[in-house]
């Protein structure tokens, strides 16, 4: 018997020894690691007030971070889940020093696992225990309706090691597929529709689901913004299109999983980390943690508001939304005139697009206008009833508008009626937690409408002369257009007068967002299609294998009956079958969710693949839909 195939059998001592010293190790590196991250952020910033003072500051500085990074509660509750699954990896090489073995035995893999299990869950089980009050909240992980598929079973994605084969093929990088499959040069309009629909999309997508970008390394200096090695928390996207080096990608922070139905090698599997509520309750306005909140309110005005822009207003005296604490911001600075800092409010990603900002300034002055309608009518009430009472009103418009307005027109009004339907009551048995597949890539889909360029509309609806239509890429982090080109009525009137992007199989990402997407964290420009089928790999995604190996090598390719082409719209992995056979062999989860039969906002998105994916907005019970139907996408 080969030293490989015996079996290893040490005493629970032994166990516990080397589970005790792997923790304390991971411990360790953990918080050096954080404490390093402070005393660099600190010197950073105390370098960037210095050079704010002599040079401009450039306009590519600390976006990923800036915009993804996660409050301190959030930090404090993924600190846990980083020493968990930092603590699985040094035991499994203590073990394999120890022992010589190069790979662990299932049977041993599954005691030693067992046993951490319960060590963790004995000595830390406060970060274990979740109960009803916790279903949805902020900072809670992401749940699975699908166990995670990893490279490794555990943690590391598909695509860690390049050269690993799946279904007998390497995996494609996640850029070539974005250029291959899913970029487009044009992109043409459904009148049926205007591009408010996109934006609301966008905007009630960051009321529910925000997963934070770890900042945990293994104890390593690497710098993710440079490196092109996967090595965590970095997973690079590679360039292969005859460029060299690569995409900078962050790992999303993760979360410990808290489902006990759940087998052991589930359990310890990475999760991720919501850091909004999962329920739509305009979160995006107020915050999701106090702290957060009580920084937006107008509190010495002790008048139920919402506190607003002390140095900006717009043309006709209406204010804008705060700006951000920490100066000087990231965003894009006007390069003549005062600086216009980033904007604040309850999703730090509010500077992202002029739509997205926009939209959160009308909420900033609906509240407010609101909460002075309340005290004018109930002069009894205190600033804090005042402030309650405006919220609750504020939160029923999200809801009515995007259940009545906004997911019918989404999955056809017939599939709303018969998988959703009007509200039947609270339910306290159902879990309302946002799905890892529904974050992490099927409300992704409406980024295959975003449109190339944003219209900016006179009071006429006609092109305004004074601030003429611009490119996407030239409204990204752009806060300075909101205060010096017109206010947010050019934008609102822009959106609600142009017809919204239509999305065919030969149209899928406009080339705005796959070639030209600005961050400021890098003077790289990214692609968000290849971002997003990162994040699904990072976040362990199953992908649907449609065919088996064999038929990958014919002619025929069978696909499910949810994605047969028809004549006119063949699907872009069919029609390039000759070209890159291989990459329809394991087709991405995100992918999947951006093939339209035929068009995206036509109201006949009516099977079981849309209800399943919108299946959450029905008081979060999917009991309706058939658990094992929703696999497909």
């Amino acid at each position: 018997m080969s030293h490989a195939d015996q079996k290893i059998h040490f005493p629970a001592s032994s166990i516990k020894e080397l589970l005790i010293s792997s923790h304390q190790e991971s411990l360790y590196d953990v918080d050096e690691d954080l404490l390093d991250k402070r005393i660099k952020g600190t010197l950073t910033a105390l370098l960037s007030v210095f050079l704010a003072r002599w040079t401009k500051p450039s306009a590519s500085q600390h976006m990923l971070k800036f915009f993804r990074q996660a409050d301190p509660e959030t930090k404090h509750i993924s600190r846990a889940a980083e020493v968990f699954q930092k603590t699985l990896r040094v035991l499994k090489k203590k073990v394999k020093q120890r022992y010589n073995q190069e790979k662990l035995d299932d049977a041993f893999s599954k005691g030693l696992y067992s046993f951490a299990w319960q060590y963790f869950w004995t000595h830390f089980m406060f970060l274990f225990v979740r109960q009803n009050p916790r279903w949805g909240a902020a900072n809670t992980a992401l749940v699975r309706w699908l166990p995670a598929e990893y490279e490794d079973g555990e943690s590391e994605p598909k695509g860690w090691n390049p050269e690993r084969l799946h279904n007998g093929f390497q995996l494609p990088p996640a850029r070539t597929v974005s250029r291959e499959i899913m970029t487009s040069a044009s992109k043409w309009k459904d009148d049926s529709y205007s591009q408010l629909l996109v934006d609301w999309g966008q905007y009630i997508s960051h009321d529910i689901t925000l997963t934070p970008q770890s900042t945990s390394t293994d104890g390593s200096d690497v710098d993710c913004l440079k490196t092109c090695e996967n090595v965590h928390p970095c997973f690079p996207i590679k360039m292969n299109d005859g460029l060299q080096g690569c995409m900078p990608f962050f790992r999303s922070t993760s979360d410990c999983f808290v489902n006990f139905q759940s087998g052991i090698r589930q359990a310890l599997q990475r999760q991720q980390l919501n850091a909004m509520t999962s329920f739509i309750d305009a979160s995006a306005v107020y915050g999701h943690n106090q702290k957060l909140e009580s920084f937006l309110r107008d509190l010495p005005g002790r008048n139920g508001k919402l506190a607003v822009n002390a140095r900006f207003k717009d043309p006709k005296g209406r204010p804008y939304l705060p700006f951000v604490t920490k100066l000087p911001s990231a965003c894009h600075q006007d390069l003549q005139g005062e600086r216009v800092e980033c904007f604040s409010a309850g999703d730090n990603r509010v500077s992202e697009g002029l739509p997205l900002t926009s939209l959160h300034t009308l909420w900033l002055r609906e509240h407010n206008r609101i909460a002075e309608a309340l005290k004018h009518i109930n002069g009894h009430w205190s600033p804090e009833m005042i402030y309650q009472e405006t919220r609750k009103i504020i939160g029923a418009l999200h809801q009515i508008i995007t259940l009545r307005d906004y997911a019918p027109k989404i999955i056809g009004p017939e599939s709303f009626k018969h998988y959703i339907g009007p509200y039947r009551g609270y339910d306290p048995s159902v879990d309302p937690s946002i799905a890892n597949v529904f974050a992490a890539a099927a409300f992704r889909f409406g980024h295959a409408t975003i449109s190339p360029i944003l219209c900016r509309l006179n009071e006429s609806f006609q092109e305004d002369e004074r601030f003429p239509h611009l490119r996407l890429h030239n409204t990204l982090f752009s806060p300075w257009r909101i205060v010096k080109e017109g206010g947010i009525e050019p934008v609102l009137r822009g959106v609600i007068g142009s017809a919204a992007s239509a999305v065919s199989a030969d149209m899928l990402l406009a080339d705005e967002v796959t070639e030209r997407l600005v961050v400021l964290d890098t003077l790289k420009q990214m692609d968000l299609a290849a971002l997003n089928l990162q994040r699904g790999r990072d976040h362990g995604l199953p992908g649907k294998i449609l065919a088996e190996s064999q038929i990958c090598h014919s002619n025929a390719i069978r696909l499910s009956s949810s994605y047969q082409s028809d004549s006119n719209h063949s699907t872009p992995c069919l029609k390039k079958q000759t070209k890159k056979t291989h990459i329809i062999c394991r087709i991405d989860c995100k992918e999947l969710a951006l093939f339209p039969k035929p068009s995206l906002f036509t109201g006949k998105q009516t099977n079981l693949r849309w209800a399943c994916r919108y299946g959450f907005f029905s008081q979060g019970n999917l009991s309706a839909v058939p658990y094992q139907w929703c696999s497909w996408w």
